[in-house]
Parts: structure tokens; C-alpha cells; sequence
């Protein structure tokens, strides 16, 4: 197999990095324009040959393109790749609304080809165990969950990138841009979809400053005042969801991209009527188990103590600890392994885009009762 990354920002890299330590050939990165396409291809010791997206497309070598491009360049990105006849995997949102989302669902149904969205957090070794703990009713009846997804990297009014703008990465920001990867984990984990939400959402910075010539993900840069231009901000900064999932569970969801000291921050507690699972991202390779009438004990990553399932996608042994990278380099197992397999009627193992329209539906839902300062049904016909 051979892939072709779409962006040469912070995930774009990440991609490749993740593709080579699955064993798939990455033949180029492509950016903005061939000059970007050529440095980012020479950083990272990949062919300059193929520059641009529509090169790709026309290239039959080519048998998949990962989408790591600005939010609004997903929709029309996927639906070429797809009208292409090649697989596509996307990042996060799959598109800026769910006419959109729904228009790429039904395309990737009709192309023969397997289409995914790159929510990775699922791919943390112990939140598949935690689903199989789930789905064998080793916790019990689900009664509820909280947790949060929390960052500092947009603490300051000087703190600047493109997803902070609603016209490039939507109308959401903290809760599309990381607060979908704790909604979509929660759903795989509990295996039943959030129906209504109720939302209050926060603006710290109505004004931020942009630099004049633009600023990387997660860079850490404090350009000085005279390189930079004041902009509007109507994305949030931070908020709470509260959600009830179709078997009337509830629970809470805080999101911000203002705390201070928490750099990339996930963390989850499932109560069942029997145990309780909690996970925190920043500590991937431990599971809390709650008990009441016994001691409550901390599983930690080992593929010989841990479900089949959980343990197919943990390659070291206990004591040898995976994180962040490693969920890519799982989830892009998944994906090429199911595209190998040639079993279409299989169920899918990874993210798919039914699962990315969802999760844009849940955004929308969230969008608008934040508006409300209501509760409000997630559309599931949407």
C-alpha cells in the first residue's frame, strides 16, 4: 500500500510517522503550495515527486490519502479523493456541517472504497479495554460518565492559529477540535450514541492577536505586538456538555483550551452498577478499577492481562510503555488491515465516516443548545 499525507502542520507529520511504523509506504506530503510540499517532503525524507492533491489523485500508484488540511478543505478534499476511487482517511471534523457530512457518507457507501476518520484516542490499548469490560457487562449496568479534555496551548490573547477562526475550522472550536475526540471514545466505549445534549459554552478571548505571518500548532511562539493584528474570536474557549446517552445514562463533559499546565489532557470515570473505570491520557498505560466490596486496583498496560481485544493493539510487553504515537500507528493497522482483508461486509474496526457525521451532528446539536441554553436532541436523520 501506498499513502500520500494531505497537510504539513502538526498532524500532517505525525501521519507520516505513524504510517512507516505500521509498514505502509508514505510516497509524499503535500502542502499549500509545491514549496511547502518540497521542504516538508526533504524534512521528513520523503519522494518531492507528486506536489499537490490533484497529482495524487491522478497518480494510480496511489492507493490512499490521509486529510490532515484545515477543517474547511475536508468536504471537497474527501469527496475528490473518494470520486478518485482510492481510500481515504480524515482527520477530524469530517466536514464543517452535516449536509456535508451526510453528502460523504453516502458517497463512500456507493465507491467501494473504506473511508475512516482518524480519532486515535480510541486507540489507546486500555480504552479498548475498557469497551470490552463494557460490552462483556463487567460493569455492570452504565449509570453515568464524566470527564474532560482539557489544554493550555490557547491560555493567552496572544496564543494564535487558524482553528481559533470559525470560517477555517468552524463554528466550534474547543469542542469540535478535541471535545468530539472524548464524545466519539465515550460512545466506542459505552457502544450506544448520546441522543440530547445541553451545552454552555465560553468565549474567554473575544479578541486575540494574530501574527502576520501565521503560527504553528502547538508552537509555543510569542511573536512581538508590532507583528501582529487584532481578530475577532466567536469560537469557544471552553464549555460543558451534559448528555444522555439512548439507554437514559447521563453524564458531563468539560472542555477548555485555557488551563494552564494541562498540555493535552483526556481523561474519563464510567460508573456501572458493578465496577468503575477511569482513565487519564496523560497516564495512558493505567486503567482504574472501582469496586465496592473489595479493593479497588489500577490494571496496568500488559497485553498478557488484558482482553484478546485489547490486547491485539498493545506491541509491547507490560512495563514498556505506549502513548500518543502509538494510537495512530494502531488505528492506521486497523484501517490497512481491513482494507487487505478485502472482507467488505466485516465490521469495520476503526472510526468510520457514519461515525464522523455523528460526531458533526452532535457539534450542531451542541452548537445550538449552547444558543437555546436548552437542552437539544442530537438529529440522528440528519
Amino acid at each position: 500500500m501506498k499513502a500520500i499525507v494531505v497537510g504539513t502542520g502538526f498532524i500532517g507529520p505525525v501521519h507520516v510517522e505513524a504510517l512507516r511504523r505500521a509498514g505502509v509506504e508514505v510516497v509524499g506530503i503535500v502542502g499549500s503550495s509545491a514549496e511547502k510540499s518540497i521542504a516538508a517532503a526533504e524534512r521528513l525524507g520523503l519522494p518531492c515527486d507528486i506536489t499537490t492533491l490533484d497529482q495524487a489523485l491522478a497518480d494510480p500508484a496511489v492507493d490512499c490519502i490521509h486529510l490532515t488540511s484545515p477543517n474547511r478543505l475536508h468536504f471537497e478534499q474527501a469527496k475528490a479523493v473518494l470520486l478518485a476511487g482510492k481510500h481515504v482517511l480524515c482527520e477530524k471534523p469530517l466536514a464543517m456541517n452535516s449536509v456535508e457530512s451526510k453528502e460523504l457518507v453516502e458517497l463512500a457507501s456507493r465507491s467501494g472504497t473504506v473511508a475512516g476518520v482518524a480519532y486515535n484516542i480510541r486507540f489507546y490499548p486500555l480504552c479498548h479495554e475498557a469497551a470490552q469490560r463494557v460490552a462483556e457487562g463487567r460493569v455492570g449496568d452504565f449509570h453515568h460518565v464524566t470527564g474532560s479534555y482539557v489544554q493550555d496551548w490557547l491560555l493567552k490573547p496572544t496564543d494564535f492559529n487558524w482553528r481559533v477562526l470559525a470560517d477555517d475550522g468552524g463554528e466550534l472550536r474547543a469542542i469540535a477540535d478535541i471535545g468530539t475526540h472524548w464524545l466519539d471514545l465515550i460512545q466506542f466505549i459505552a457502544g450506544q450514541k448520546i441522543t440530547d445534549v445541553c451545552a454552555d459554552l465560553r468565549t474567554i478571548y473575544p479578541t486575540r492577536q494574530k501574527p502576520v505571518g501565521g503560527a504553528q500548532t502547538f508552537s509555543g511562539d510569542r511573536p512581538d505586538a508590532a507583528d501582529t493584528e487584532d481578530v475577532a474570536i466567536t469560537t469557544e474557549d471552553c464549555g460543558s456538555v451534559m448528555f444522555r446517552f439512548a439507554s437514559g445514562a447521563n453524564g458531563c463533559l468539560w472542555v477548555s483550551q485555557t488551563t494552564a499546565g494541562r498540555k493535552n489532557c483526556l481523561r474519563f470515570e464510567i460508573a456501572g452498577s458493578q465496577s468503575t473505570l477511569a482513565f487519564n491520557s496523560e497516564s495512558p498505560n493505567e486503567l482504574w478499577i472501582g469496586h465496592r466490596d473489595q479493593p479497588s486496583e489500577t490494571l496496568l498496560r500488559d497485553p498478557t492481562l488484558m482482553s484478546q481485544q485489547a490486547g491485539k493493539i498493545a506491541n509491547f510487553p507490560g512495563g514498556h510503555n505506549e502513548g500518543f504515537p502509538d494510537t495512530f500507528k494502531q488505528l492506521f493497522r486497523s484501517f490497512y488491515g481491513y482494507i487487505a482483508s478485502e472482507d467488505r461486509p466485516a465490521r469495520r474496526p476503526f472510526p468510520t465516516f457514519e461515525d464522523g457525521h455523528h460526531e458533526v451532528l452532535l457539534c450542531e446539536a451542541i452548537l445550538k443548545s449552547h444558543r437555546k441554553q436548552a437542552w437539544q436532541s442530537v438529529n440522528a436523520d440528519g
